[in-house]
């Protein structure tokens, strides 16, 4: 399995980014596709997940709101649609393949892509 994430970069406060996560697999066969982040010198957390059988999702605290996420069966694809971003939101966002709706059992992993926030 390979996931490959893009559409990282620089981005001011307040505004929005979009990554996407292509996947070398049919996702609709993962069941449930999601993002984690990692910031410098912290833990990984789970930000967003998905089912790409039901369409049902989850979403941590900090990004209720302000992040939506999707999936694309037909394309493999799983996008993080991010608004109204915080400088707190920096970090290395990664794909992954998830066994857990609630996001607590990932095992496949993209490379990570990062996203900076800062006027």
């Amino acid at each position: 399995v390979q996931l490959v994430e893009s559409g990282g970069g620089l981005v001011q406060p307040g505004g929005s980014l979009r990554l996407s996560c292509a996947a070398s697999e049919k996702i609709f066969s993962f069941n449930v596709m999601g993002w984690y982040r990692q910031a410098s010198g912290k833990q990984r957390e789970a930000v967003s997940c998905i089912s790409s059988r039901d369409g049902s999702t989850y979403y941590a605290d900090s990004v209720k709101g302000r992040f939506t996420i999707s999936s694309d069966n037909a394309e493999n694809t799983v996008t993080l649609q991010m608004n109204s971003v915080k400088p707190e939101d920096t970090a290395v966002y990664y794909c992954v393949r998830e066994h857990s709706i609630n996001c607590e059992d990932p095992d496949y992993w993209g490379q990570g892509t990062q996203v900076t926030v800062s006027s």
